[in-house]
C-alpha cells in the first residue's frame, strides 16, 4: 500500500488541541485558518503520496552513489526534488518577505509529518534546508540573507549543517577546522567534517554549507567556536554562481536505514582553503548552530512520528487482509484475518495510541512557537517559548525513541512476513533506528532537558504544565463512562509520578548529579508519556462534545485515548521509581568499570 496522509486527524488536533483557530489572531496569520490548512494539507498529500512515497521502496534499494566525489541521488529524487521545490513545499513555514508563504509552524509541522512520512531519506534534505534558513535568518548579515535565504526556499540551493569531526561527535569543544581570515572579509577553512547529510548531491545548483571552525585567536573549547556560510559554489554579488569551491565529498556511508539519503565525509581546504563567510559575530557559532540544531531536533521528532503513522498504515492493512487461525472465542470456527486476534489488536492499539499521543504534544509545541514568535505581548512570547524549549527534547526524545518500538511492532505484526524485506515492513523499522541518535542521542536530550529546561528555572515550566494537566484531571471527572473514569485515574496518576520526579530533579541536581543525569532518560520518557497521556485526554473531551457529529472518528478517537490511558500511562509510574531509585550512587550506578 502506498501512504495515505491522515488529514482528518491532524485537523483534529491542529483545531481542538493546537488552537488553530487562535493563530489567525496573530499578526501575520490573519489567512490562517482552517480554510487555509485544510487545502494546505490536501495539496502536500497528494505531493507525498503520489509523488514520494512510490520512492520511498527505489531509494532503499538503490541508494545514493558516490563517484569521483559526485553523488547521484536514487533514480527519480531529483525530478521529485524538483516537483517538491516548484510547489513551494521548502518554504510554508519561512517568512514572505524572503518568498516563502509566511504561513505557522503548526501548518507547516503537519506538512513536514506528511513529507517525511512518504519518504523519510528524501525529507531530510529539506530539513536540514529549513536549518540553514532559520540560522540565516537570525544570525546572518541583510546581504547574506537576501543571498542565500531566496534561493533556499525557492528549493534552487540546499543547506546543510557541519558540525562533527572525526574526532568531535557530540563534543564540539574537539572541533578542529580552523579558519583563516583573509582581509577581506572572507576566510579560507581546512578542516574534515563527517556525517553531513545530504552533503553532496545532484538535485538542487548549490549547496550552502554552515560550518563550525576556529578562528587563529579563538579561545579553547565550545566558547572559541564561529559559524561560517561555505557554498559548494561560489556566489557572485549577483547571486549567479562562480567556481567550485575547495569543498569536496571524499566518501559517503553505508547505512542501516535511510539509504537513500547521502551521508557525507566533507573535506575542506585540501586544494588551498574552502573560501566561507563569518556568519554573525566570532566565537558565538555554537550559538547560531544551536538555532539551526533546536530546528533540527523538533523536525527529527516528527520523523519519529511520521514513520509511526507509516508502520501502523502498513501493519493495519496487512492485518486486515491476513487470514491465520481461529478465534480464541469460538466466534468463528474458519480462521479470520489476523485483526481478530486479541494479541494483534493490542499491538495496533499500541501503534495508534502512542503515534497519535506524539503527534498531539509535537503539534501543540508547534503552536507555542508561532506564538512565541508572532504575539503581540512580549510577556506571552516569552511565557510560551519557555514552553516551547522545555517541549523540544521531548518531542525530540520520546517521539523518536517510541518510533523504533512502534516500527518493531509493525515488524511482528506481519509475523514472518515482516522479517522479509520484499513486504516493506522492515524499512521502516530499519529508517526508524536512526532517529533516536542523529540530531543529539536521546541522551543529550535528556540532559538538555534536565540542565538548561529544568534546572535552569527550578522546575517553572514544567510546575506549570502539571498544573495544566491537573485542570484537565478535574474536567475528566465531570464525564460519566467507564472511558473517562479510567483516563482520570491513570493521567492523575501519571501527573504525580511527573510532578515527583520534577522535585527530585530540583532537589538533587548538585547534590547527587549521578544520580539524577543517570534517570534523565526515563525522566525524559515520563515527561513524554504524560505529556502525550495530557493531549489523549483533551482529545478524549473534545471528541465526546462532537460524538454526534461523527460517532465513528469520534468515537475512535475515545477508545484509543482509553487505551493510552490504560496501556501507556501505568508506565509512568514505574519511570518515577526508576528515577528516584538512583540516589546515593545505587543500582545502575553500584557495579564499578571493572564489573562490566
Amino acid at each position: 500500500m502506498s501512504y495515505a496522509a491522515p488529514i482528518k486527524d491532524m485537523l483534529f488536533v491542529m483545531q481542538e488541541l493546537a488552537g488553530l483557530e487562535d493563530m489567525a489572531g496573530l499578526p501575520g496569520f490573519e489567512e490562517a485558518g482552517l480554510e487555509t490548512a485544510q487545502a494546505v494539507l490536501e495539496e502536500s498529500s497528494k505531493l507525498c503520496g503520489e509523488v514520494l512515497a512510490p520512492l520511498n521502496v527505489e531509494g532503499d534499494r538503490n541508494p545514493s552513489t558516490w563517484k569521483d566525489g559526485k553523488v547521484t541521488a536514487s533514480p527519480g529524487f531529483a525530478d521529485a526534488f524538483r516537483q517538491f521545490a516548484a510547489g513551494g513545499w521548502q518554504g510554508v513555514q519561512h517568512p514572505a518577505e524572503y518568498e516563502g508563504q509566511g504561513l505557522p509552524k503548526l501548518i507547516g509541522t503537519a506538512c513536514i509529518e506528511m513529507l517525511n512520512a512518504s519518504n523519510l531519506a528524501f525529507a531530510l534534505c529539506p530539513l536540514l534546508t529549513d536549518g540553514a534558513i532559520e540560522a540565516l535568518l537570525t544570525a546572518g548579515s541583510e546581504e547574506q540573507k537576501q543571498t542565500y535565504v531566496p534561493r533556499l526556499i525557492s528549493g534552487n540551493w540546499t543547506g546543510t549543517m557541519n558540525l562533527t569531526e572525526p574526532q568531535a561527535g557530540s563534543d564540539l569543544a574537539l572541533v578542529r577546522t580552523r579558519a583563516e581570515p583573509q582581509g577581506d572579509g572572507s576566510y579560507r577553512i581546512f578542516g574534515t567534517k563527517i556525517f553531513i547529510t545530504w552533503g553532496e548531491h545532484d538535485m538542487a545548483d548549490n549547496i550552502v554549507h554552515l560550518v563550525l571552525a576556529r578562528t587563529p585567536d579563538a579561545p579553547e573549547g565550545v566558547k572559541g567556536i564561529s559559524l561560517f556560510v561555505v557554498p559548494k559554489f561560489l556566489v557572485h554579488a549577483d547571486g549567479s554562481l562562480g567556481e567550485r569551491n575547495d569543498v569536496h565529498c571524499v566518501s559517503i556511508e553505508h547505512k542501516l536505514g535511510i539509504k537513500a539519503s547521502p551521508t557525507a565525509v566533507l573535506q575542506f581546504g585540501d586544494h588551498g582553503g574552502a573560501i566561507g563567510h563569518l556568519i554573525g559575530e566570532e566565537n558565538r557559532g555554537l550559538e547560531y548552530m544551536f538555532i539551526m540544531m533546536n530546528a533540527a531536533r523538533f523536525a527529527v521528532g516528527m520523523q519519529g512520528v511520521a514513520i509511526s503513522d507509516r508502520a501502523y498504515q502498513k501493519a493495519a492493512a496487512y492485518a486486515k487482509e491476513r487470514v491465520q487461525s481461529r478465534p480464541v472465542d469460538g466466534s468463528s470456527k474458519q480462521a479470520v484475518s489476523i485483526i481478530h486476534h486479541p494479541d494483534v489488536r493490542r499491538m495496533l492499539s499500541t501503534m495508534r495510541a502512542l503515534t497519535e499521543g506524539s503527534r498531539a504534544l509535537a503539534y501543540v509545541a508547534a503552536a507555542h512557537s508561532d506564538i512565541a514568535h508572532h504575539h503581540a505581548d512580549q510577556a506571552k512570547r516569552a511565557e510560551h517559548l519557555a514552553i516551547y524549549e522545555y517541549l523540544v527534547p521531548i518531542v525530540k526524545g520520546w517521539s523518536t525513541e517510541l518510533s523504533v518500538d512502534v516500527t518493531s511492532l509493525g515488524v511482528q505484526v506481519h509475523g514472518g512476513m515482516g522479517f522479509i524485506e520484499e513486504t516493506g515492513a522492515a524499512q521502516y523499522y530499519r529508517d526508524a533506528r536512526i532517529l533516536p541518535i542523529y540530531e543529539g542521542t536521546t541522551a543529550i536530550q535528556a540532559n538538555d532537558l534536565v540542565g538548561r529546561k529544568t534546572l535552569r528555572d527550578g522546575g517553572a515550566v514544567a510546575k506549570a504544565l502539571l498544573a495544566d494537566i491537573a485542570q484537565t484531571v478535574e474536567a475528566l471527572k465531570q464525564h460519566k463512562g467507564a472511558a473517562f473514569a479510567s483516563m482520570q485515574k491513570h493521567l492523575s496518576r501519571g501527573h504525580d509520578a511527573l510532578q515527583t520526579t520534577v522535585a527530585f530533579v530540583v532537589a538533587n541536581a548538585k547534590s547527587d548529579p549521578n544520580a539524577v543525569f543517570a534517570g534523565s532518560v526515563a525522566y525524559l520518557k515520563l515527561a513524554g508519556i504524560v505529556l502525550g497521556g495530557w493531549q489523549m485526554a483533551r482529545a478524549m473531551l473534545a471528541a465526546q462534545a462532537k460524538l454526534d457529529n461523527d460517532p465513528s472518528f469520534y468515537g475512535a478517537k475515545i477508545a484509543t485515548a482509553q487505551f493510552f490511558a490504560e496501556h501507556v500511562l501505568p508506565q509512568a509510574v514505574a519511570l518515577e521509581a526508576s528515577i528516584v531509585s538512583t540516589k546515593d550512587g545505587e543500582g545502575m550506578l553500584a557495579l564499578r568499570e571493572d564489573q562490566f
